[in-house]
């Protein structure tokens, strides 16, 4: 399975090898990413990465949802699991 993570994109810049790479934030982690998969991508979109690479191009609308998601995952580990003794 795979797990596909919302960023907005704050600066694109193409490479020396042809590939265009850029700053992409998550939740304020600023990370380079390739975004060649996505010629049309413009800064202030968001994109779905995956490993360093965008795969896909959402609108805010979605990232946020996808926000809210990942929050609600993340309070899901507060939940004690009890231990089973074998």
């Amino acid at each position: 399975m795979c797990l596909g993570v919302p960023g907005k994109v704050l600066e694109i810049t193409p490479n020396d090898t042809g590939m265009t790479m850029g700053k992409v934030s998550f939740a304020g982690i600023i990370k380079d990413v390739c975004l060649a998969y996505i010629p049309e991508v413009k800064i202030d979109d968001y994109v779905i990465v995956h490993v360093g690479f965008a795969i896909s191009r959402i609108d805010e609308t979605e990232a946020q949802e996808v926000f809210r998601f990942l929050d609600q995952m993340g309070d899901l580990g507060e939940l004690e699991i009890p231990e089973i003794g074998l």
